[in-house]
């Protein structure tokens, strides 16, 4: 039996955020119903990415354009532990189906809204994306290079930052409820969980008003040199098979280590290198000087060469290695087949969960499911409804 399991969870989000939420919820053995339709879809059910963020849950059509619909979810509001959608503030509410609505009679229930900017606020109706969160929330501009321009991420990190908070908070709205008996509303901010990601941006100024700059691979904040990515030897002239390997030494003993590996050359003995303090001054040439030695050692091979001297240092790995070639990621089984094929995509695969129950295993992934495929069951499951009832409502447009 899995953690969550008896839970049920009404889910309303799309794209990311909302999605992942809900999908760590439901590997932990939630009953997740995914609430879609033709109409609303804001992926494709039947694409790589929905299929990516969506498994472990059951698909219910859902046309809620339709008054006889919004009945529908009505009922289905009343018989959840936790409704959540990451909408823009209000659409709940327009459909009737809101916290104030819904809490009057089932004042168990705990919902969640996961906008971009939370309620209240000048910029509460701004419709916003990962890569503007990134942006307002001070990660774009810090994660450059000086002199370069943003760069930015370029992946959906706050997505992913905002379903691990969302996820948190209704764990911790299922235990308060224990203690009081009631559920409660959460406002969660995207923006203000990315704000909160450049923290110790954010401390450096309040404590020594620093303002936060772009710095690369440099760090602003501790004395460590090297610290950066490194080439290595390639294993041919394609520039997809360029191999890079990060190093860094916190300490003297580090530093002295990896003198040791590289066989203590006459530079590193060098005056300008002699401390922590005038390593990090001289950080360009010391840069040069390693890049030097890389350039023709194998990465996998001077990794482990300098892990077991003690030195921190890890590839660069590509999709492909985390893939194909990860050696602790292949021991854990990370990587796994779905338990059947998808009916439109064939074969997916899972990325498991990465916490590990001793005593309430959550190894049981499935695949998702296309649009209404769930109807009679949950229907069923839910409000006790016939499946004949069921596919009249698939026939009158309700369910679809």
């Amino acid at each position: 039996m899995r953690p969550l399991e008896g839970i049920r969870i009404l889910d309303f989000t799309h794209v990311l955020a909302g999605p992942f939420c809900t999908r760590l919820l439901a590997d932990m053995g939630a009953d997740v119903v995914k609430v879609n339709s033709a109409k609303r879809a804001a992926n494709a059910p039947n694409s790589p990415y929905y299929a990516i963020w969506n498994r472990n849950k059951r698909a219910l059509a859902l046309d809620m354009s339709r008054e006889d619909a919004k009945e529908v979810a009505v009922s289905l509001a009343h018989q959840a532990d936790v409704v959540i959608d990451n909408f823009s503030l209000g659409v709940l509410d327009r459909w009737g189906i809101g916290f104030d609505e819904i809490s009057a009679t089932n004042d168990q229930v705990i919902y969640v809204q996961m906008s971009g900017m939370g309620s209240g606020g000048p910029w509460s109706d701004f419709v916003t994306y990962a890569p503007t969160i990134h942006a307002l929330a001070g990660m774009t501009y810090t994660t450059g290079v000086p002199d370069g321009g943003p760069i930015g991420l370029g992946f959906s990190y706050n997505d992913h930052q905002a379903g691990l908070h969302g996820a948190v908070a209704i764990l911790t709205a299922i235990e308060a409820r224990r203690e009081t008996g009631k559920g409660q509303q959460i406002d969660l901010s995207q923006f203000e969980v990315g704000a909160a990601m450049i923290g110790v941006s954010l401390l450096d100024y309040f404590v020594n008003g620093r303002e936060a700059h772009p710095c690369g691979n440099r760090l602003p904040y501790d004395m460590f040199a090297p610290h950066g990515c490194y080439q290595c030897r390639s294993k041919g002239a394609d520039i997809l098979d360029e191999r890079w390997l990060a190093i860094v030494c916190r300490d003297e003993n580090e530093w002295q280590s990896l003198c040791s590996v590289m066989a203590e050359p006459e530079w590193c003995r060098s005056e300008i290198f002699r401390t922590e303090k005038s390593r990090c001054e001289n950080a360009d040439l010391l840069d040069e000087h390693i890049n030097a030695w890389t350039n023709d050692q194998d990465a996998n091979e001077l990794m482990h060469l300098l892990q077991d001297a003690g030195v921190p240092a890890g590839i660069v790995q590509t999709g492909i290695d985390l893939v194909e070639s990860d050696p602790q990621l292949q021991a854990h089984g990370f990587i796994a087949s779905m338990e059947e094929p998808h009916p439109i995509l064939g074969e997916t695969f899972a990325d498991r969960l990465p916490i590990y129950f001793e005593k309430t295993p959550c190894d049981i992934y499935k695949r998702s499911r296309i649009l209404g495929e769930d109807n009679v069951a949950v229907l069923a499951d839910w409000l006790g409804m016939s499946e004949d009832a069921v596919r009249e409502g698939e026939q009158a447009g309700i369910l679809t």
